[in-house]
């Protein structure tokens, strides 16, 4: 292999590379920026107010343990808690907007207590939801077991119910099937409890627990009851708004290129408005972006069953996701420079918008000040709306919103590009 030819097409390479001085800006400072990104999510909370995990508690109980369960949720730092009805919570979990609701039946502060000294069988306690918040949903469990637990040891050994139900349980030992010896132990047991108990309402020290009285048991809340949930559904929500956007990225690279080689110098000399232009080009944009999202959700309701609970919203949905991901690329058209420069800030950008939509990353783990900039993110509508037309089963009026939303983000994204786009190259 000669050296010298070799060397020279390296150097003419590295030399285009140069050139552009935005692409190698860019090239440089994306991955940099990407990666700030993630660590201010992963780095902990530090002087930043913590985001907290939305739950809903529905007490259909009353009673002194359930109260005290709920304070304790409510004082937690990592919860954000509200008492809705049980028709309310459920639909909320449905729609997506909390991911978990507790369930507290009548009859649980008994049940829980008497399990807690070893009389009855456990308590229920039901969790209502949203399968595709899996690790919002494994945080409530955890947290929420530790406060049950709390809950439980202070009223069993300082409640109103307390003494009537350990009274109960020793003159239940008396007609019990359980062997004398134990029996007799099972008696000192009670009858140190009551001890404790009248301790702990002299000096209010909490006690410790015994046991664990609750089983949780757990209710994915979708609106399509025949159906498991389905993931394929989500991922191909989000990953097909990316890919969406990826091809509008591509229109616009292949304007400024038009661009610098005079071809729409040369269109502009027809009898065209430039508003004419521009439309047109929206609507091609606008066509290949559907064709994205509508061969990828074929692809993933024939190969993988993704339900679509509502046909008409979801094509609302689609079609108003792709005049957004189409009007976007016009909008970095007119903004951008060069076909490379472009195509890497464009690139940034919407890995950031994919990011604060919730499709890489649970939300629930952003900062609270970053989970309120995500409302103003065009991809949260989208993967919000594709989802409650998909595995959520929500009904067409559910799609109104998402779809009102992407229309006026493409209606000023449109407007903007044509006042800002530059029609020759400067």
């Amino acid at each position: 292999m000669a050296l010298a030819p070799l060397a020279a097409l390296v150097r003419k390479d590295l030399q285009i590379f140069f050139t552009d001085r935005r692409a190698v800006v860019l090239t440089l400072a994306i991955p940099i920026a990407i990666a700030s990104f993630f660590g201010l999510l992963f780095q902990g909370q530090g002087d930043q107010e913590a985001a907290r995990v939305a739950v809903a508690m529905v007490d259909q109980d009353g009673s002194g343990l359930s109260k005290r369960l709920i304070a304790a949720t409510a004082s937690d730092k990592a919860l954000a808690v509200t008492q809705p009805s049980l028709a309310d919570a459920r639909a909320a979990v449905l729609a997506g907007r909390i991911g978990v609701a507790v369930v507290i039946p009548a009859g649980f502060g008994d049940t829980a207590i008497r399990a807690f000294i070893g009389q009855g069988r456990n308590a229920d306690l039901e969790l209502l939801t949203d399968p595709s918040k899996g690790a919002e949903v494994s945080m409530v469990r955890g947290l929420l077991t530790g406060h049950m637990m709390g809950a439980v040891t202070q009223e069993a050994f300082t409640g109103a119910s307390s003494r009537r139900l350990l009274d109960e349980g020793l003159r239940s030992l008396d007609t019990s099937d359980v062997p004398a010896d134990q029996r007799e132990l099972l008696r000192r047991v009670f009858e140190s409890v009551q001890a404790l108990s009248r301790n702990q309402e002299t000096t209010g020290t909490p006690a410790r627990a015994l046991t664990m009285p609750f089983e949780v048991r757990e209710t994915q809340v979708t609106g399509l009851p025949l159906r498991q949930y389905n993931g394929y559904a989500h991922s191909f929500a989000g990953m097909g708004i990316q890919f969406a956007l990826f091809a509008a990225i591509d229109l616009a690279a292949g304007i400024l290129l038009e661009r610098e080689r005079g071809l729409w110098k040369r269109l502009r000399s027809a009898p065209l408005s430039r508003s004419t232009l521009l439309v047109a080009r929206a609507i091609s944009g606008t066509c290949i972006t559907l064709l994205t999202l509508l061969v990828s959700f074929a692809f993933a309701r024939v190969v993988f069953q993704a339900p679509i609970g509502n046909v008409g919203g979801f094509l609302l949905v689609t079609i108003a996701s792709s005049i957004m991901a189409a009007t976007f690329g016009l909008l970095v058209a007119a903004l951008g420079h060069t076909p490379a420069a472009t195509r890497r800030v464009a690139m940034f950008v919407v890995l950031v918008m994919v990011m604060l939509g919730g499709a890489w990353v649970p939300s629930f783990l952003f900062p609270a000040w970053l989970q309120q900039l995500t409302w103003l993110v065009p991809v949260r509508w989208a993967v919000d709306g594709l989802d409650a037309m998909t595995w959520r089963g929500l009904g067409f009026a559910d799609a109104l919103v998402p779809t009102g939303l992407l229309l006026a983000f493409s209606a000023v994204c449109g407007a903007l590009a044509v006042w800002r786009f530059r029609w020759e190259e400067a």
